[in-house]
């Protein structure tokens, strides 16, 4: 089974929209970018569009390169909007993690801060859709023995932290753990957010798991994912990269802000 992310995505924006029109006014969302390449101007314009088909009102605040981390906590903490994302990656010389840390718990529609993974209102939009793919696919998570690839903030632990909280047996694997040929062959479950291309080939894949790519990264030109494409040929469920999980992961990004604005409803007495 292959899942085609946009699809599902379009389902998810669909349901978002419908929260959004029921509110007194659209949701507003605001993105802080600093010193953007062109992939995150890219990945910005995917979030504008999704941003038009949930009903939601999203702008991009584009900050000066030279911005301190202080300059940037205080664009943070005083935007106006219902939600919020700080768009990474952030300049070298920026405390990326104070940043995050600064994020309004009631606005942080990306779940980025240390304080929304533990008492956020919204579901982290990556472990948000990994669920509802493998919801897709009939796999059963409680008692699974699930390998994650990659410990970033952005990807492994999130998925990692939602996964163990299901009820799967969790194994992380880093390059530093060099165990990925020991682990990754008796998993049901594969979730790779490690960003190195092609790292999951089919010897390393039992017959019928559920392989789940998250890693992107750019390879003569293109962008590839972690998982090689003649896995799908082996995988039970598999995501394939572009295509997968991005697209409904900026989906349920959309949702949250949606969310979010109703909970700003509800606690302003709108309804």
């Amino acid at each position: 089974m292959i899942i085609n992310g946009k699809a599902v995505a379009k389902e998810v924006l669909t349901q978002a929209r419908i929260e959004a029109e029921r509110l007194p006014s659209p949701p507003t969302f605001a993105a802080f970018v600093v010193a953007p390449s062109t992939a995150t101007r890219s990945y910005l314009k995917v979030k504008e569009r999704q941003a038009m088909e949930a009903g939601v009102q999203m702008i991009v605040r584009e900050l000066s390169k030279e911005s301190t981390t202080e300059e940037i906590i205080d664009e943070v903490q005083t935007a106006p909007e219902d939600a919020i994302i700080v768009q990474l990656p952030l300049p070298e010389h920026v405390d990326m993690m104070r940043v995050l840390e600064a994020i309004p718990e009631d606005k942080d529609a990306d779940v980025l801060s240390p304080v929304a993974r533990t008492h956020g209102q919204v579901m982290h939009p990556i472990a948000a859709s990994v669920k509802h793919m493998l919801e897709l696919g009939a796999v059963a998570v409680s008692g699974a023995h699930a390998v994650v690839v990659g410990q970033g903030w952005l990807v492994g632990q999130p998925v990692t932290a939602w996964l163990a909280e299901a009820g799967a047996e969790v194994h992380t694997v880093t390059k530093e753990s060099g165990d990925l040929e020991l682990m990754a062959p008796a998993a049901d479950i594969i979730v790779s957010g490690a960003g190195s291309p092609g790292i999951i080939t089919p010897d390393l894949v039992r017959e019928g798991a559920a392989v789940i790519d998250v890693g992107t990264s750019e390879l003569g030109g293109s962008i590839a994912g972690d998982v090689a494409p003649e896995v799908a040929d082996k995988a039970g469920l598999f995501t394939p990269v572009p295509g997968g999980v991005g697209p409904l992961a900026v989906a349920y990004l959309m949702k949250n802000v949606v969310h979010l604005a109703g909970l700003k409803n509800q606690d302003n007495g709108v309804h």
